[in-house]
């Protein structure tokens, strides 16, 4: 497990959507830009996922913690808005 610490710009629109027969119940993912203008994927579980669809929008500036995952993308396991 990769932990990772990124800020930047939330670039798209934040997609949301439940999970039928997960362990989680909700997902939320984005597009974020970092400072170095490089483009990731994130996304976000549960709580987490219900407070990104309700809390931001595009073009918010963000920090995250995270979990690089095989896949290149970010899970996150905590989210601030600056």
């Amino acid at each position: 497990m990769n932990i990772c610490i990124l800020q930047g710009k939330i670039i798209s629109k934040i997609e949301y959507k439940f999970i039928i027969n997960s362990k989680d119940k909700a997902i939320a993912y984005f597009e974020m830009e970092l400072i170095g203008k490089t483009i990731i994927k994130v996304k976000a579980y549960n709580d987490l996922a219900d407070k990104c669809y309700r809390k931001l929008i595009t073009g918010n500036e963000i920090y995250i913690e995270g979990i690089l995952e095989i896949s290149g993308e970010i899970e996150i396991q905590e989210i601030y808005v600056i």
